[in-house]
């Protein structure tokens, strides 16, 4: 399995409407084994998306796809900087289907 966690800074008062567009079509995305897009309760601007894919090909492969385009050129004006970005390898856990 493949890994990313990622800590997003919207442009300040836009977190919402990121969080919004980082949720459309999420289920549409062939190998994410789990997508989770969360508010940090401390920072009024931040968020962070927490990814699990069957593979870091699916993962790349997710880039290509239509809806996945437009949501990143929708979310890049909203998207001040990104603060942390974490390559994982998961080993398991509750709501993660194993692959295959």
């Amino acid at each position: 399995m493949y890994g990313l966690i990622g800590k997003f800074r919207a442009v300040p008062g836009q977190r919402d409407a990121l969080v919004a567009i980082l949720l459309e079509d999420v289920s549409a995305m062939p190998g994410c084994l789990s997508y989770v897009v969360a508010q940090d309760p401390g920072d009024a601007d931040a968020l962070w998306v927490t990814e699990v894919w069957d593979s870091r090909a699916s993962h790349q492969a997710s880039l290509s796809l239509p809806q996945v385009k437009d949501a990143i050129a929708r979310a890049m004006p909203l998207i001040a900087g990104l603060d942390q970005h974490i390559e994982t390898v998961p080993a398991g856990g509750y709501g993660i289907r194993a692959p295959g």
